[in-house]
């Protein structure tokens, strides 16, 4: 009779086990198909600026005060401020940025910074700079979230270490698909106007990618220097 009865409580057990590894595989498989539903309904859909992202989280959504702009200083050769009046900004800090681990131009920290590619051109030295900024962070939009509304003839106001300032005139404005990018960024580094110093503006724009975990375009935005 006790061995019958120990019989049956193994069954218990074993059937008892099947029902709860059943139940977690079920709720696994739920999860999963949730997870790839919602990023395909996300697909191509605009960001919202809430949208938090753990990369994200480092990023500085606090303008710099006055003096720290003011205090912000770099050799005399040096690009320092960027001022587009047609979109509010004043005196943007530019700082020299490489590219990351990825081969990628990097951007500052702060969404009101710009970055200037430190392997590209000078103000006032003939060349092309590569100036490139955040569209947005987690919270905030970011410095060049504007950037394409600029048409054509408008200005563009860089600002060297030692003070001396240069214009340039806006001749180019498009976005490129993020696959196509980097092919372009061979005539992003060029003046539109050959023998001509001009500015390249870049940044992220278009629909956002879940999936991808960026933006699917990338805005370019070129300018020639005005001569006096």
């Amino acid at each position: 009779m006790s061995l019958e009865i120990k019989g049956w409580r193994k069954i218990i057990k074993w059937v008892a086990w099947f029902l709860i590894a059943t139940l977690l595989l079920t709720f696994f498989i739920k999860v999963a198909t949730y997870e790839n539903q919602y990023y395909n309904e996300k697909e191509g859909s605009e960001r919202e600026v809430t949208t938090n992202r753990a990369a994200e989280e480092e990023l500085i959504e606090e303008e710099p005060t006055e003096e720290e702009v003011r205090e912000y200083t770099v050799a005399a050769d040096r690009p320092r401020y960027l001022t587009i009046e047609k979109l509010g900004i004043r005196n943007a800090r530019i700082l020299p940025m490489g590219v990351n681990a990825s081969g990628e131009l990097d951007t500052p920290q702060n969404i009101f910074d710009v970055g200037w590619y430190n392997a590209s051109g000078k103000p006032g030295q003939g060349g092309t700079m590569i100036i490139d900024g955040h569209n947005g962070g987690p919270h905030v939009l970011g410095v060049f979230k504007a950037t394409p509304s600029l048409s054509e003839g408008d200005i563009i106001t860089v600002e060297r270490g030692d003070g001396i300032k240069y214009n340039y005139s806006v001749m180019e404005n498009k976005s490129v698909p993020l696959s196509e990018s980097d092919k372009y960024m061979v005539t992003a580094s060029k003046s539109p106007v050959k023998g001509k110093e001009s500015v390249t503006l870049i940044t992220c724009t278009g629909e956002w990618s879940q999936t991808q975990g960026t933006y699917l375009s990338r805005q370019f935005t070129r300018a020639v220097i005005v001569e006096d």
